[in-house]
């Protein structure tokens, strides 16, 4: 259990939100399974009818950009001639029965557990953010009240303008 904890916190380090989606890119993959990238990227492409768009795509010249950006250990894809595959839970999923290996099943189950778990709390936070939301525009109605009920206070509490006293002495009409 402690090396299912060490190993899910190292997946969920190597997940990133690519084009809306929660991806590992092909090299992270290739470490946790224990097999070469180009293994890897071999086994995809022979089945590639496993491996629909919504399971495994590739990146853009401008999106490894971003990611050699934010993070330095992809430096050496930097210069590279082709751009990685990543991968989403369901491509996870299928990478386990393409490499066919124990450790591959094994790191699969981990890391799908790691996507789930993300998906939930991200499910808290949407929660939470909604229901911080609704809490706001409670306050803001009340602030408006409240408001309204001060401003009527101070209405109250101003004296009452004095009555205009007819002027002394005698006019000329």
């Amino acid at each position: 259990m402690a090396n299912e904890m060490i190993h899910s916190q190292d997946v969920e380090n190597r997940i990133f939100v690519i084009r809306g989606e929660r991806v590992m890119i092909d090299r992270d993959l290739a470490e946790l399974y224990g097999v070469e990238t180009k293994y890897l990227n071999r086994q995809v492409k022979r089945n590639l009818k496993r491996f629909p768009s919504e399971f495994c795509f590739r990146l853009t010249k401008r999106e490894r950009k971003q990611l050699v950006t934010i993070c330095h250990r992809f430096e050496p894809l930097k210069h590279s001639s082709v751009c990685p595959y990543v991968f989403t839970e369901h491509g996870v999923a299928m990478l386990a029965s393409v490499l066919n290996s124990e450790r591959a099943i094994k790191m699969s189950i981990i890391i799908i557990k790691t996507f789930v778990r993300l998906s939930k709390l991200m499910a808290t936070h949407k929660e939470l953010g909604y229901k911080l939301t609704e809490l706001e525009r409670k306050v803001e109605a009340h602030d408006q009240v409240i408001s309204s009920i001060v401003e009527a206070i101070r209405k109250l509490l101003e004296p009452p303008p004095e009555p205009k006293k007819p002027p002394i002495g005698f006019r000329k009409d």
